[in-house]
């Protein structure tokens, strides 16, 4: 055991989960922020335990090979968007390769799965097509920018490197107005003030651009006029909407929005597929990944035209529409409502009529549809963080299917489930890791299932 606050040397072997590394000092454990694979560090230990302790970099003695500049500026070091930004790229891939093999076999006991290296970007930064600044008062004056890791601190930045560069100019047009006009501002501990976030959505193929501002009531200033700037200064821009939240949460979008320029709604392409996007949609928010990663999914499932498909946890239904242009038919699954209506209204943008979307829980309606005899060969799941409901495991091995494409955002779930169709008469044949974030530790999968 360390004692806690005084100083060690630790060679950092490994990085963990929100990019923490791994390291070791005379075979101990110690988890130091901001340490990379084959760093050598001297580390204050802030926390002590029996199996680990916590510490920070007090200096740097050695770098690893693998460190490289910060292509940002050094006051967001501490913001919780990029955790391995000082990592080389191409370690970052090799690092989550090497997660996805470790974790089938440690938790899935599967040791005959081909892992592919992890497809990456040609060029990892400016990816993201949305993004949501906080907005809060300090000392007295307006910030936008975003929150420390693990807290609710605001840092004031003028530009972020993974999100789209014209939410820079957005920023300070935001600013402007607010000082300007005197908006007031939201203050999360009193629940009181205007003006809570700023949320932007870019279309990457149409450079369509809205602006969302959440705001605690339904009146902000001078609107018009902003929207007005906005035109005149934001090349693309569509849109501008208020988004109306009162509650006292972390959640950031309410329910309600007051359409203030434009229609409310931008378009945007996955592939040759337009899909309709509001303030309130989910889509995904690396749209050049996001065409690798279906396109993937899609050679997984290898669609004939006579071929029958549930796509479980559709979402809004992008990957199912990907599936419509293959296969004779197309059920999506989804719980969220307003999903599955945007989900309806991008199948016809799109002209497709072959597929049908349900609304519900997957547990529910999965069972239910397999009961009233809707059948499936290729079964598709897209499910959130926690994998695929056991009874969804189930109806799939019951019905049987000649081939089933798992798309996971969780590696350690995706290991789970994997090991249960295993047991149920299911081989995994092949995982295709896919980078979809860039410079953090989140990684996203396609697995390839047959019958055996």
């Amino acid at each position: 055991m360390l004692s806690k606050d005084k100083e060690y040397v630790v060679d950092v072997v490994d990085i963990g989960q929100g990019g923490v590394g791994i390291g070791k000092y005379d075979g101990f454990t110690v988890f130091v922020e901001g340490g990379l694979i084959n760093d050598k560090v001297k580390v204050k230990i802030n926390k002590s335990k029996k199996n680990y302790a916590v510490g920070e970099i007090v200096e740097i003695i050695e770098k690893s090979p693998f460190r490289v500049e910060r292509k940002c500026s050094d006051i967001l070091k501490d913001c919780g968007g990029c955790q391995i930004q000082e990592l080389d790229y191409q370690k970052q891939l090799d690092i989550k390769t090497n997660e996805v093999k470790q974790v089938m076999t440690r938790i899935g006991k599967l040791e005959d799965i081909i892992v592919h290296n992890t497809l990456g970007m040609e060029d990892p930064f400016r990816y993201r097509n949305k993004a949501q600044f906080p907005i809060q008062k300090i000392n007295g004056d307006p910030v936008i920018g975003f929150y420390k890791k693990k807290s609710h601190d605001l840092i004031s930045t003028d530009k972020c490197i993974i999100q789209h560069d014209i939410n820079d100019k957005i920023m300070k047009i935001i600013k402007t107005y607010i000082n300007a006009y005197k908006v007031s501002v939201y203050d999360e501990k009193s629940n009181t003030g205007v003006l809570r976030h700023l949320v932007t959505k870019i279309g990457f193929t149409t450079k369509e651009v809205m602006v969302v501002l959440v705001a605690n009531g339904k009146k902000l200033p001078y609107l018009n006029e902003l929207a007005s700037v906005l035109e005149e200064n934001v090349p693309g821009f569509k849109t501008l909407v208020v988004n109306v939240n009162r509650e006292n949460t972390n959640v950031i979008l309410g329910k309600e929005n007051i359409v203030i320029y434009g229609d409310g709604k931008i378009n945007d392409y996955i592939g040759n597929l337009v899909f309709e996007i509001s303030p309130l949609s989910f889509f995904q928010v690396n749209p050049v990944q996001t065409e690798v990663l279906y396109n993937k999914a899609l050679e997984y499932a290898d669609l004939k035209e006579d071929d029958t498909v549930f796509d479980i946890y559709c979402g809004i239904g992008s990957i199912s529409l990907f599936l419509a242009q293959k296969a004779k038919k197309v059920y999506g699954i989804e719980i969220v409502e307003d999903a599955i209506k945007d989900a309806k209204i991008n199948a016809k943008l799109n002209n497709l009529d072959n597929v049908d979307f349900y609304v519900g829980k997957a547990e529910e309606v999965v069972p239910k549809m397999y009961k009233e005899g809707k059948t499936a060969n290729v079964v598709v799941v897209d499910p959130p963080r926690k994998g695929c409901d056991e009874k969804v495991l189930n109806t799939i091995v019951s019905m049987q299917p000649d081939r089933v494409v798992y798309v996971s955002c969780n590696p350690s779930t995706l290991a789970r489930d994997l090991n249960y169709l295993d047991e149920h008469g299911f081989k995994c044949v092949e995982i295709q890791p896919v980078d979809m974030f860039p410079h953090t530790m989140h990684v996203e999968c396609v697995a390839k299932i047959v019958r055996k």
